[in-house]
């Protein structure tokens, strides 16, 4: 986004499968580079209501926060709007449910109970500042 002629969006079908589809065709629409960073859980992240909630997983990491939508579209700036388009409601609160779901996050949590609560409020911290730096550009 800092080059102001690359197209950039974060999606999650499982989250807002009507969001993935407005950014695959503004990406292939635009004239230039473009990158979409899509979310997929894979069977490594050890996902406690398994693979087959892949997509329910995708919603959660979206609602919490952990993973924000956005879009970012060069032609605004030459039509005088933003070019920042945050489709990601404010994060729920639930950041570290939605952690203790996936084994990657959980297990540190048997293994080293008190680091593992230095780094839950971390990232609760980390995920706050990011969707408000993200609200900021949109506003």
């Amino acid at each position: 986004m800092a080059y102001d002629n690359v197209y950039v969006a974060k999606v999650a079908m499982g989250a807002n499968p009507a969001q993935l589809v407005t950014a695959l065709k503004e990406a292939e629409a635009h004239k230039g580079p473009s990158l979409i960073i899509a979310y997929a859980p894979c069977i490594n992240h050890g996902i406690s209501n398994g693979m087959g909630k892949a997509q329910l997983e995708e919603k959660l990491a979206v609602e919490c926060g952990y993973w924000p939508l956005f879009r970012y579209i060069p032609e605004n700036i030459d039509e005088g709007k933003n070019p920042f388009i945050l489709d990601s409601r404010e994060p729920n609160g639930k950041l570290r449910e939605f952690m203790m779901g996936e084994v990657r996050f959980a297990a540190l949590t048997r293994t080293f109970p008190e680091r593992a609560e230095v780094l839950f409020k971390a990232a609760e911290e980390q995920c706050a500042k990011r969707y408000a730096t993200y609200k900021a550009m949109a506003d």
